[in-house]
């Protein structure tokens, strides 16, 4: 999953980008933009601990039959986005997606737009996830571009938000402040929010392969304040100070990262998420749920 580069930097990055192909050393991603990301972290691993029924628990389906419009931020080269769209709509390959491209709508984005033009010619549904290229830390950039996508649909906030392994980039690219203006900026845009936070542990390693690789430490790393058990502190900031509440936890995958699932308070809870519905995906041992 990539983050966003500092503002000042970011149009050269993705000039840069669209003149030159990129030839990346292994680990040589400082804004989390790894060329073969599935390969050493597959989507199915992820998808076996969601609900398939969970977005149509908490979105259920009126008479208006508006989509479902999801925010993915950081969706690298689409392999995470398609598989979540098939997860949910729970499509097989190969099977007619037609009669159901319509109840879920994507908009990913990617600070990188070698790897968003890759999404856009290998995306099986066209119609259905829309391909980006945004530094989500640009304010400005930020939201003409959503407010774009959200005024097709005569809407001002996504229904659900996924930041899978997108939140270590974004802290140790921007600080502490940086990650709680993220955070901040997410809660304000999505009904629900579905968080894979990296643990402390990713951080040490991110810092350690640049240095083998000879390139400059990220700027943050050192002074950060906002360390130790990352997926508590996430919980912290969006809970105390964003608004929005805890649901559930999807449980850990196999690298060791939760899937936190977030609603914001003035949400009405149309229907509850079920607590048989929870177990299906997760690793039963390791599931918490929070009410």
């Amino acid at each position: 999953m990539a983050a966003s580069t500092p503002q000042s930097v970011g149009g050269v990055e993705e000039a840069v980008a669209e003149r030159e192909p990129r030839v990346l050393e292994p680990g040589a991603a400082p804004f989390g933009n790894f060329p073969h990301y599935s390969r050493f972290h597959p989507p199915e691993r992820r998808l076996r601990l969601l609900p398939p029924e969970l977005l149509r628990r908490l979105f259920p389906r009126g008479p208006d039959t508006r989509p479902i419009l999801g925010l993915d931020v950081g969706c690298n080269s689409g392999d995470l986005s398609v598989a979540l769209y098939k997860h949910f709509l729970s499509l097989r390959d190969g099977e007619n997606w037609s009669d159901v491209s319509r109840e879920l709508r994507l908009l990913c984005c990617d600070i990188d737009p070698v790897l968003v033009e890759r999404a856009e010619k290998e995306c099986p549904f066209p119609d259905a996830l829309t391909f980006i290229t945004l530094d989500f830390m640009n304010q400005r950039s930020r939201k003409v571009l959503l407010s774009s996508f959200l005024s097709q649909f005569g809407r001002s906030v996504f229904d659900i938000g996924f930041c899978m392994s997108i939140t270590m980039w974004i802290h140790l690219n921007h600080g502490d402040h940086g990650l709680w203006e993220f955070l901040a900026h997410l809660s304000s845009l999505c009904r629900y929010l579905l968080v894979e936070p990296q643990p402390w542990k990713c951080y040490r390693a991110a810092a350690r392969r640049l240095r083998k690789l000879g390139l400059h430490d990220f700027d943050h790393f050192h002074s950060l304040a906002i360390r130790g058990d990352m997926a508590s502190q996430i919980v912290k900031i969006l809970t105390q100070d964003h608004g929005m509440e805890l649901v559930c936890c999807f449980g850990n995958t196999s690298w060791d990262r939760s899937l936190l699932l977030f609603r914001a308070r003035h949400t009405t809870e149309t229907q509850p998420i079920p607590e048989s519905l929870i177990e299906e995906g997760k690793e039963r041992d390791r599931l918490r749920v929070w009410r």
